[in-house]
């Protein structure tokens, strides 16, 4: 008997006796008639140096988003000075695997040089001034990328955390309350057929909830579309409920816009502040071995929670499929996790669905399990 024959009979053997182990199922094909499943990418994972973590992003995912390399700080550093490079291998990499590819960010407040709203002598410039920077930006990136990137966040973080106000920053001091319209004007001129999007975090708070209500209203009375609102998923073992996310969910839907869970990560680590669901990145506390538990590992127990909280919410997901386009994770492994350093730097987290050496975890499971057990 030759080679092949062997391998075939042993082949046919195993799978009598039920020994051959099934692929591992992907997030892409498990929910491929529900939504968009992705990851945010760092550069390390783009241009190849993390090998397995490309492998897997190719493997499991069909939308991406930027990690950091398309904020205004990393690609517009200096007035006369953009650097396309990382974006580039971006786009390119996204393209050659044919992902659903986002844009992050054009307006934000953070990660914006001081240089975008001062003039030479460090006071701050004109709306006039600054509008014109805006618009440039927005021209130069979007127009780039323009057939490429499928959709943008537009507008990042421009709620208040407490009160639902628009929050107290440089493009609402000298801009005025329009800085919203005028970004997402531009983003549609760049690229007409773009998706444009608003994207913000504790969305799940009815305060900001009815902010960003306020928002999205005020553009469409101005006649301008909002594709989708990104809900940033940056939850919690517990907090916030499902049901506190869902009535977010139904209300955005009321809107006539579509919501995307733009962030996705679960924090299993105790924090300092009794906040939950936030990713205000200001905030920092000082390293303490209280709030780094899990150095040696998660425990089963944890674990459990984990892969609960993960079905829970891939339930809600999957129920209100007809209005979610995308559910994005915060990075690819726990390694990549920003939460290993916010907002106490060096934490040991586990966030995401893979683990530090890329196996798919408990979690993983229970969210492929979500969508096999709910077929309809």
């Amino acid at each position: 008997m030759n080679t092949r024959n062997i391998l075939l009979t042993t082949a046919l053997a195993g799978v009598a006796l039920g020994f051959v182990q099934k692929a591992q199922p992907t997030l892409k094909d498990t929910f491929r008639k529900d939504f968009y499943v992705g990851a945010a990418l760092n550069n390390r994972q783009i241009n190849g140096q993390d090998a397995k973590a490309t492998a897997l992003i190719k493997q499991q995912f069909n939308t991406i988003s930027p990690e950091n390399l398309l904020k205004w700080g990393p690609v517009h550093p200096q007035p006369n000075t953009y650097n396309f490079k990382p974006a580039d291998d971006y786009v390119a990499f996204g393209q050659q695997n044919k992902m659903f590819i986002i844009g992050h960010t054009l307006l934000w407040h953070q990660q914006t040089p001081k240089w975008v709203f001062e003039d030479e002598a460090g006071k701050p410039v004109s709306r006039e001034v600054l509008l014109k920077r805006l618009e440039e930006h927005i021209n130069t990136v979007v127009g780039r990328y323009k057939g490429k990137i499928n959709g943008w966040d537009v507008v990042n973080e421009a709620i208040d955390d407490q009160q639902g106000d628009l929050r107290k920053t440089k493009w609402l001091e000298i801009l005025g309350e329009d800085f919203a319209a005028k970004a997402f004007e531009y983003a549609h001129k760049a690229d007409p057929k773009a998706e444009l999007y608003y994207n913000d975090y504790s969305l799940y708070r009815p305060e900001k909830r009815e902010g960003v209500i306020k928002l999205v209203k005020g553009l469409q009375a101005k006649g301008i579309k909002v594709t989708a609102i990104g809900m940033q998923g940056h939850y919690g073992l517990k907090q916030p409920s499902i049901e506190e996310i869902e009535a977010s969910i139904v209300a955005f839907s009321k809107l006539g816009v579509h919501v995307n869970f733009t962030e996705l990560d679960v924090d299993v680590l105790p924090k300092p502040s009794r906040r939950q669901g936030g990713a205000d990145i200001s905030e920092n506390y000082a390293a303490s071995s209280q709030y780094n538990p899990y150095q040696a590992g998660l425990p089963d127990s944890v674990q459990q929670q984990l892969s609960k909280r993960y079905a829970d919410l891939f339930t809600l997901f999957r129920k209100h499929r007809d209005v979610i386009d995308r559910v994005t994770l915060w990075g690819v492994t726990d390694a990549d996790s920003w939460l290993n350093d916010w907002p106490i730097r060096g934490r040991t987290s586990y966030p995401l669905l893979f683990d530090r050496n890329y196996e798919s975890k408990p979690a993983f499971r229970e969210v492929v399990q979500v969508a096999q057990k709910n077929k309809q």
